[in-house]
């Protein structure tokens, strides 16, 4: 039998992961695997059951969850050659998506043993990740503050955390939507309509403030916030929103989306293109380009790049964890990580 460890987040998409599993297993077996579960506790845990797993005589460690469980297992596994797995049962799925591998369709997995198959013979892919560095966001009644983890790395600048992205980096009012999700609110709604909901919320409460964007070795610029940007190696994130279309994780380097100077009205009406992939160069305010490095602060009083914070705070997801708040910056770095998916991926 080949032996394989799964890395289970009892709590992803709101708790079904557990009962979803018990349907998995099974199957896993009926496949030839020998399985090692461990169930994660807390925030972070999974990075560290699986950067302690990534030295085992292991086929590959399983990510059981969604998107979030997949971030920690492969932050663990980064550089150490382990293939990661992924059975996808969270509430986004959007990494195991561009990967190829067939994800839940509301309550319900059609295709679970496709799954299952790709575990046995899927395709092994080497690809990148993003170094993103900035400051912490302070937690929540419901969110414990971000740790540091000693696998990322220690960061540049005192006080600064580091975390490594393999899905995408956003900020703006895409960051507002899961910071709001991880404080709870909509809890009752599930899957994509969720991220509909939470987004309207962000928007119709959304301030509007400058920044400064730095791409690659360029001049910096200065935009109004009101919109969104998303640094990403994969077309999907949000439950399938095509937000930054084309992309795909053995691409070499990010795919950019910056939508600025945005209305409230424009914001709600981009929502059903970004869902589609159709709202790249609408009202000539949304671009896309290729990108390996990207610098983002405030502006000081002077207008000038600051070190400060944005007030009000922009948080910043890593691969959908409301971890980090402006300024910060992050860099593509290639052959961070080994994943075993379809034969065939999107747009590859």
């Amino acid at each position: 039998m080949t032996r394989i460890a799964c890395v289970l987040n009892p709590k992803a998409r709101d708790g079904l992961s557990s009962r979803q599993w018990e349907k998995f297993e099974p199957a896993l077996i009926e496949a030839g695997f020998e399985i090692d579960l461990h169930n994660t506790e807390y925030p972070g845990h999974a990075t560290q059951i699986s950067h302690g797993l990534s030295s085992e005589n292991y086929e590959m460690v399983v990510a059981v969850g969604g998107d979030g469980t997949v971030h920690e297992v492969a932050s663990g596994l980064r550089g150490s050659g382990m293939t990661l797995g992924i059975l996808p049962i969270g509430t986004g799925n959007d990494y195991a998506r561009a990967h190829g591998i067939p994800t839940p369709k509301g309550n319900k997995f059609p295709d679970m043993q496709g799954a299952v198959d790709i575990l046995v013979s899927g395709t092994d892919r080497s690809v990148g990740a993003f170094r993103v560095e900035g400051l912490p966001a302070v937690g929540h009644k419901s969110i414990p503050d971000p740790e540091h983890h000693a696998v990322d790395g220690e960061p540049e600048k005192g006080g600064n955390m580091v975390r490594w992205s393999f899905l995408e980096v956003d900020s703006g009012v895409t960051s507002a939507v899961n910071r709001m999700k991880n404080e709870g609110k909509f809890r009752w709604i599930r899957g994509q309509l969720k991220y509909q909901a939470l987004g309207i919320r962000a928007i119709l409460g959304w301030k509007n403030q400058l920044g400064w964007i730095k791409i690659d070795d360029e001049p910096g610029q200065t935009f109004n916030f009101s919109g969104l940007f998303c640094m990403s190696q994969c077309q999907t994130f949000g439950g399938g929103f095509k937000v930054t279309p084309g992309a795909h994780p053995t691409q070499g380097h990010g795919s950019l989306l910056m939508a600025f100077g945005l209305s409230k009205l424009q914001m709600l009406l981009v929502m059903g293109p970004l869902e589609k992939g159709t709202h790249v160069g609408k009202w000539d305010k949304i671009s896309m380009r290729d990108a390996t490095r990207l610098e983002v602060r405030a502006l000081d009083e002077n207008g000038e790049p600051s070190n400060d914070a944005h007030n009000p705070t922009m948080f910043v997801n890593v691969d959908g964890e409301a971890v980090l708040t402006t300024p910060i910056t992050m860099s593509y770095h290639n052959g961070q990580l080994t994943v075993r998916g379809a034969e065939a991926i999107p747009n590859n």
